[in-house]
């Protein structure tokens, strides 16, 4: 009987759809509480070759259940965000919130576009250089405890090699110029990969870094229990 009821709470909570960061899973989130609202994780699948991320965007979008389709609520973390921001230009109804992400192109640091004329991100064996500089994603990320580098250095680890090259790539030649009108933005005043000097957020957390959806979880909590 308890079990039963359970089952019907969840089946009666909201579909909040998640985006995860750049090569990420579900792990990245897993410290959120999510009382109010029914996670689900968006699974990231083999980009084609040359695939725009807009058309990447769509794809995934498919995996929402079709009552969701029309007016999702899309969590988008780092990278993920840039794919909600894409998924809301197809569905106009989406309620989008951004993790440690950015809405437009201006809002990616101007050195990405350096990348536009010295692809070195799509010739390196980036597999080869984590494993000599993992100290550098550390200190980008801001992975502040033990728990947190181990959980980072694994999600590195896991990443698919072409799926990884792909993904920078999308980001280095994003030209969305385009907001969505139901966004709010959640951003690090300490994030060093889209630094707060680029970015207009709606709602700012001082002293988070790239990886506050870890450690500062219970903030970001309390912050998406409001808008959600």
């Amino acid at each position: 009987m308890t079990t039963d009821l359970t089952e019907q709470q969840e089946n009666a909570l909201e579909d909040v759809y998640f985006v995860s960061g750049l090569g990420a899973d579900e792990r990245v989130f897993k410290l959120l509480d999510a009382k109010g609202y029914n996670p689900v994780h968006i699974q990231w699948i083999e980009p084609e070759r040359g695939e725009p991320i807009g058309d990447y965007a769509q794809r995934l979008a498919k995996q929402m259940v079709a009552d969701d389709a029309e007016d999702p609520t899309v969590i988008g973390l780092s990278f993920g965000g840039l794919i909600a921001v894409e998924m809301a230009r197809h569905i106009p109804d989406a309620k989008v919130v951004l993790l440690s992400s950015a809405k437009t192109a201006d809002e990616v640091p101007f050195y990405f576009r350096w990348f536009r004329w010295f692809p070195i991100h799509r010739i390196f064996p980036f597999k080869t250089l984590l494993w000599m500089g993992y100290w550098v994603a550390y200190w980008l990320f801001s992975a502040e405890t033990v728990e947190e580098r181990k959980l980072l250095r694994a999600i590195l680890v896991d990443t698919e090699p072409n799926f990884l090259k792909w993904a920078l790539h999308r980001v280095v030649v994003w030209d969305n110029q385009t907001v969505p009108e139901q966004i709010t933005h959640v951003h690090g005043g300490c994030d060093r990969i889209f630094p707060r000097r680029f970015v207009k957020p709606d709602i700012l957390l001082e002293d988070g870094g790239h990886l506050m959806v870890l450690n500062r979880a219970a903030q970001v909590s309390r912050i998406l229990d409001r808008l959600i």
